[in-house]
């Protein structure tokens, strides 16, 4: 196998085409380039490592488009669940390439170092990465990351929120300064940030006196702690909760107390049929047609990709039966917003930091934990999340008023 790295090291001066390094990159990418030209078309085997398997909101989310994907382009899979963010990765993304995958997906954040080892041992091998940072960095042409603008589905969720606490202030359930919402969060990363941010955004667009309260509970995937987490946010006075969390912890808590729930990933009206309002969810089948259709084709993938609303990456499930009256309205006037491109989630005229405006922010979109920033966010009067093409996954990392949190 060619991860028996000594092996190779011993008989590189031998057999030069199977070891690693710039040499084998240039190959690769000129047999591309060779294949791209004359039109060849390549017979594409696609390999997805998932964090963990179908209980997972998150997971099952991935498996579904990848299933959904390779059957409409008659593409042969493999799926491993349940691999830890380590050196199973990398052994997995060995397997699957020894087991002839040419193009292979990772979903998790924790994932991509392991990736990015297996791609630079495999240079033939199209290798992606979901949520990661280092693609841009990588200097690999076989190594990308992917993401989507989920911060508008998220935005758009977040307006679903705010039409159902407007609602509960007019009948009297909650009154004003008690429009207090909870959210059940997984780490303290950008990712999760710019997800809590851009869906406390969308609910005080509609909904002005709304604040919200972030517990953080280390883990994706913890039905236990997601539950309590829940719970204690409901017994902090939170009215309505939603996550970036995978399991049906916090829902059921949430239908348990009665309390209204927003989800992500996926619908939880199974657990949750009284008190579920709406979910947003990346939809990752026009990524993986387009990712191994380039493979197919001997096409460059792009380094970093992001989806849209237009691209249909960007979904809300349908409502549920919990929202209140005049929601689909509210949130079909904002996608024509996002359409026509007058507006953006995070205008820095609708938040304060500390009581100021946001004029100026170095973000650090290359990851360097050295350097605090590398690239200015702030461009024309809104932080510049993805459209300015520095990396796919998200970075906004500013704590903003409004919005209390703790792990």
């Amino acid at each position: 196998m060619k991860k028996l790295t000594a092996l190779l090291l011993t008989i590189a001066m031998v057999v030069s085409l199977s070891a690693c390094g710039q040499t084998d990159s240039a190959s690769a990418s000129a047999s591309a380039s060779a294949q791209e030209a004359s039109g060849e078309t390549k017979t594409v085997k696609a390999g997805f490592i998932c964090l963990h398997d179908e209980n997972s909101t998150y997971d099952l989310n991935f498996i579904n488009a990848a299933k959904e994907a390779c059957e409409a382009m008659g593409v042969e899979y493999l799926i491993k669940t349940n691999i830890p963010e380590g050196q199973e990765c990398y052994d997995a993304a060995c397997e699957l390439a020894d087991q002839g995958c040419n193009f292979i997906f990772a979903d998790s954040f924790g994932h991509e170092d392991f990736m990015i080892q297996a791609a630079k041992e495999f240079p033939e091998v199209q290798f992606a990465h979901a949520t990661g940072t280092k693609a841009h960095t990588a200097g690999l042409n076989n190594f990308h990351n992917a993401f989507a603008a989920i911060y508008e589905g998220r935005y758009l969720a977040g307006i679903v929120a705010g039409m159902k606490l407007n609602e509960m202030i007019d009948n009297g359930t909650i009154t004003a300064d008690q429009a207090k919402m909870g959210y059940v969060g997984a780490f303290p990363y950008a990712e999760v940030v710019s997800g809590y941010t851009s869906y406390f955004l969308g609910a005080r667009s509609v909904c002005p006196s709304a604040t919200m309260s972030v517990v953080f509970t280390m883990s994706w995937y913890d039905e236990t702690a997601e539950k309590e987490s829940a719970k204690k946010l409901i017994s902090d006075g939170c009215v309505l909760i939603s996550q970036h969390a995978d399991s049906m912890g916090a829902p059921t808590a949430c239908e348990q107390a009665g309390v209204p729930n927003v989800s992500y990933n996926g619908s939880t009206a199974s657990v949750a049929p009284n008190t579920f309002l709406v979910s947003s969810k990346i939809n990752w089948v026009p990524y993986f047609t387009y990712a191994m259709g380039c493979v197919a084709s001997g096409s460059a993938i792009d380094t970093d990709w992001t989806g849209t609303i237009a691209t249909d990456s960007v979904q809300l499930t349908e409502l549920g039966s919990a929202a209140a009256e005049g929601t689909e309205e509210a949130v079909n006037a904002a996608k024509e917003q996002f359409a026509a491109g007058t507006l953006h989630v995070f205008d820095t005229a609708t938040f304060t930091v500390n009581g100021e405006t946001v004029s100026s922010y170095m973000a650090n979109v290359d990851d360097d934990p050295n350097f605090e920033g590398d690239h200015e966010a702030i461009v024309d009067g809104y932080f510049n999340e993805s459209g300015a093409g520095f990396r796919s996954a998200p970075f906004f990392d500013l704590q903003i008023d409004g919005i209390s949190t703790e792990n």
